[in-house]
C-alpha cells in the first residue's frame, strides 16, 4: 500500500519537467531571473495583502485617498530609477504602466543602505555581500497607488569578515 508521501512524490515526478542533466527546470516565468533566483531566500510575496487592499477599495470600505498615498520621494524614485512593467494600475487603470522600484538594505552597504537599485545590479551585489534585504514596490505615477509586492534576501551567506576596530598599543 502506498503512503501519502509516495503518492505526492509520484505526482510531483510526473508534473515537474526535468532538465537534460536530470535537475528540475525552473518554470518559464522564472527563466529570465535564473541567476538571481538561485541566490534568493526568505521570499515573501505580498499578493494576498494587495488583493485584500484592492477588495477593500472596490467594496467601499477604504477610500482611494488611503491607498493612493505615495510619498513624493517614492514617486520621484519611480520616475527616475524605476523599471516599467507591462501591468496597468488596478486603481486608475490609466495608460501609464506600473513601475517597480527596488530598494536594498543591509549593514554591509553602509551609507548606501536603503538605496534604489536596478534588478540587473542584484546578482553582482549578491556575490559581493553576505546578506542584503531587497524590497520591490509597485508604483503608479498617475494616481499614486503603491504597494510592496515582494521582499527577499540575497547574498553569499558567508559570514562577514570583521574589521579590527582597536589598535594595539605599541610595545616598547
Amino acid at each position: 500500500m502506498e503512503t501519502g508521501s509516495q503518492v505526492a512524490g509520484d505526482w510531483l515526478a510526473r508534473t515537474v519537467p526535468r532538465c537534460p542533466a536530470g535537475r528540475e527546470c525552473l518554470p518559464s516565468r522564472q527563466v529570465a531571473a535564473y541567476p538571481l533566483a538561485m541566490r534568493q531566500r526568505s521570499v515573501i510575496d505580498y499578493a494576498l495583502a494587495r488583493r485584500a487592499t484592492l477588495a477593500g477599495l472596490f467594496s467601499g470600505r477604504v477610500s482611494s485617498m488611503d491607498v493612493c498615498d505615495a510619498h513624493p520621494y517614492l514617486l520621484r524614485a519611480a520616475k527616475y530609477h524605476g523599471e516599467t512593467t507591462t501591468k496597468r494600475c488596478p486603481v486608475c487603470r490609466g495608460d501609464e504602466p506600473l513601475t517597480h522600484v527596488t530598494y536594498t538594505y543591509g549593514d554591509e552597504l553602509g551609507d548606501s543602505s536603503g538605496r534604489v537599485r536596478a534588478m540587473r545590479e542584484l546578482p553582482a551585489l549578491a556575490q559581493r555581500f553576505s546578506e542584503l534585504n531587497v524590497y520591490v514596490v509597485e508604483v503608479c505615477r498617475s494616481c499614486g497607488w503603491n504597494h510592496l509586492t515582494t521582499s527577499f534576501v540575497i547574498g553569499s551567506g558567508a559570514p562577514r569578515a570583521r574589521r579590527q576596530t582597536r589598535r594595539r598599543a605599541a610595545e616598547e
